[in-house]
């Protein structure tokens, strides 16, 4: 009997994959936390997923129905801002919206953090890449 579903390839390569898989099991505070709050529909009824490869990358956040990568940065990222920056415009290539909160914002002011991204949920008109203050 034919296969009726056959598989297609994966574009994504095997091991950027266990890459996303591998950091899927050290989740930091802040990251386990906005997951808890996003996860399952919770906010805004958008499907999020966590560590998310858009290859050649791999994402904290992603919601593909509002094209939204939510990223959060702790100390690291300060040294990394060319990387960053890159990072972040190609995804905007891709139409890609990406929004960046401090660890430490996501810890301290959580409730901005979650009416940020509501907004973006709710709001078709995406304001672009950027971070929160």
């Amino acid at each position: 009997m034919p296969d009726l579903f056959p598989r297609h390839p994966s574009v994504v390569p095997e091991d950027l994959k266990r890459y996303a898989r591998t950091m899927r099991t050290s989740m930091p505070d802040a990251e386990a936390l906005l997951w808890s709050l996003l996860r399952n529909r919770r906010l805004a009824n958008a499907k999020f997923r966590w560590q998310h490869v858009i290859a050649p990358y791999i994402v904290d956040f992603y919601c593909a129905e509002h094209r939204l990568v939510i990223e959060l940065d702790g100390g690291q990222h300060s040294e990394q801002q060319d990387y960053d920056q890159r990072r972040d415009a190609f995804l905007e290539q891709k139409n890609i919206t990406v929004l960046r909160f401090w660890n430490h914002q996501m810890l301290n002011e959580t409730e901005a953090v979650l009416e940020e991204i509501y907004r973006i949920c709710v709001n078709r008109d995406h304001p672009g890449n950027g971070r929160i203050a």
